[in-house]
């Protein structure tokens, strides 16, 4: 799919923006374990990952309460 020039000059400003990236490296093995899972839960590996970083923070914030 083809997107006009300006959608991607508009993506790339918010990205710049809007986004921090976060360079994350692990071992082929334990990639190929979290592909699985996030396919297991019908997911992205990306939207896994935040999820579970999300429920961490979510836990982890409930207990200081």
């Amino acid at each position: 799919m083809d997107y006009p020039e300006s959608k991607v000059k508009y993506n790339l400003e918010y990205a710049k923006r809007s986004l921090k990236r976060i360079p994350l490296d692990v071992q082929k093995e334990k990639y190929e374990e979290i592909k699985a899972a996030a396919d297991r839960a019908g997911e992205t590996v990306n939207g896994y990952i935040k999820k579970a970083i999300e429920e961490r923070m979510q836990r982890e914030n409930a207990e200081i309460v």
